[in-house]
């Protein structure tokens, strides 16, 4: 599939129906010199080309994605064209008239924008409208500007949709907008001299039609967007939302089973979140991503250290090789929970990945002092150092992969810094700002973020959004320098020791 999605031919192939159609359309019109329109259609299709090429690189290089720009765009053509050929028929239902009102102008700018983004959705409501006005009436002014209004409109009012009813109110305003388009074109003609000879029925059944039209176009679009996700393999931050409720199976599970668990994940995913805000990534899907990351823990949710409860450790009575044996073993057993589940493939990514190629260097540690501690014993007891089990780093790293892309990466940060911040006693702004620093320039220098895309100045805002994040939610127990200077005054005042003794 990954030749497919970038073998030029096949390319070439989509881009060559696109012109067959829009050739096809353009031909069946009753323009009067169609071989001129054509020619003025192809050049605009050179320069949507060239635009996709320049602007949207990463679109351009995936067959996939050039399907859907060109095929939501070849889509939105024929409707519009199969709509202005059924209103001029004399034998069709609406009179020629109503043709301009009932084309769904929001079509392909609403299913981009959902899709892909806002700059996607201002793309398709350009070159739609430069094509439309070419196949249905030759060079239509009115008909591109109300197509271009509405369609800029449509995208505006859709800008990071993170619910399917807001689809239905871009619907209704690029509706208003058609309709005061109409009135000001006099497409929608009024006798404003003479209001009472106007034809309120008819002027009823074309503002109906005029609104209604972009309302019944947003609730296809709304409708089909979940087929067009699975098609593709795109997922919209509605989508993400919806896999982001807490009451998923695995969630409810992971809050009653492993509660310690479900606390972390759910501030690593507001660390992720807002992090990835502030570097233009994808918050709402670091949030979903975050809630899911560790759901491998479930299976011994007792041997991690946020669900230990009391002095009873179960890690004290195992070898390290073993502890980060099944430490490590919870990202395996989080992918298979997520295939089993059916969960989103960049969840199961995020799992397999948020660790990398990283250490348990808890374990490692122990094991190995546990192994200098049998070398010194064994001299006394005159055992051979070759019959002292050698520790192995291998043993105490995760399989990888690396983070491959920027949400996996801030993930992965997030995960490491929430951990660590646990464990900070009497937390203030620079022991805050100082772990993060830690955490982050080892995860750099270990080459654990190389392959994700993460730049270090977005690295850099990563690392600041995490320190304002952490001191709002740790704020109840930071004290300043100044506070634990007094504070320590005043426990050695209440305690009579003398300052010598502090120490």
């Amino acid at each position: 599939m990954r030749k497919l999605d970038t073998n030029p031919w096949l390319k070439a192939s989509i881009l060559g129906l696109f012109v067959l159609v829009l050739a096809l359309l353009i031909f069946s019109s009753l323009n009067q010199e169609p071989a001129k329109f054509f020619l003025i259609g192809f050049l605009v299709f050179l320069t949507a080309v060239a635009q996709l090429w320049i602007n949207f690189p990463e679109t351009f290089q995936k067959n996939s994605r050039v399907g859907l720009v060109f095929g939501t765009m070849a889509f939105h053509l024929c409707a519009a064209k199969l709509i202005m050929v059924f209103c001029s028929d004399p034998r069709g239902g609406l009179p020629p008239e109503f043709g301009v009102l009932v084309i769904p102008y929001a079509l392909a700018p609403l299913v981009l924008c959902g899709l892909l983004g806002k700059n996607y959705g201002l793309y398709a409501a350009v070159f739609v409208s430069l094509w439309s006005s070419l196949l249905i009436r030759g060079v239509d002014a009115f008909l591109l500007v109300m197509s271009l209004i509405s369609g800029f409109i449509a995208v505006f009012v859709t800008i990071s949709v993170r619910r399917r009813s807001r689809l239905l109110r871009a619907g209704l305003y690029v509706g208003l907008a058609t309709w005061v388009l109409a009135l000001s074109f006099g497409i929608i003609a009024i006798p404003w001299l003479q209001l009472n000879q106007l034809d309120w029925a008819r002027f009823g059944e074309q503002s109906a039609a005029a609104i209604f039209t972009s309302v019944i176009t947003a609730m296809v679009v709304g409708g089909a967007l979940p087929l067009i996700e699975t098609l593709f393999q795109i997922t919209t931050d509605m989508s993400w939302i919806e896999m982001a409720d807490r009451n998923h199976p695995l969630l409810l599970r992971l809050s009653l089973e492993a509660p310690g668990t479900w606390h972390h994940s759910d501030v690593v995913a507001d660390l992720a979140e807002a992090a990835a805000n502030r570097i233009g990534a994808n918050g709402t899907m670091c949030r979903a991503c975050s809630y899911f990351h560790d759901i491998g823990k479930l299976v011994k949710p007792n041997y991690f250290s946020e669900n230990i409860v009391g002095d009873e450790n179960p890690h004290d009575d195992l070898a390290p090789t073993m502890s980060a044996l099944i430490i490590i073993a919870h990202v395996k057993e989080g992918v298979d929970l997520a295939l089993k589940y059916g969960l989103n493939q960049r969840i199961v990514d995020v799992i397999q990945q948020h660790h990398g190629t990283s250490l348990v260097s808890y374990f490692y540690k122990r094991a190995l002092q546990q192994q200098q501690d049998a070398r010194e014993g064994g001299k006394i007891m005159n055992m051979r150092v070759e019959d002292i089990p050698e520790v192995r780093e291998e043993s105490f790293r995760y399989s990888g992969p690396k983070p491959q892309f920027k949400e996996c990466g801030i993930i992965s940060l997030a995960d490491s810094v929430e951990s660590a911040s646990r464990s900070l006693d009497k937390p203030t702004p620079q022991k805050i700002e100082q772990l993060i620093n830690e955490i982050v320039n080892k995860r750099i220098a270990e080459g654990q973020l190389d392959e994700c895309d993460l730049t270090l100045r977005e690295i850099r805002t990563i690392s600041e959004t995490f320190r304002y994040t952490i001191q709002n939610m740790l704020h109840t127990r930071i004290k300043y320098p100044k506070d634990e200077v007094q504070a320590e005054g005043e426990a050695r005042r209440l305690k009579n020791l003398p300052p010598a003794t502090a120490a």
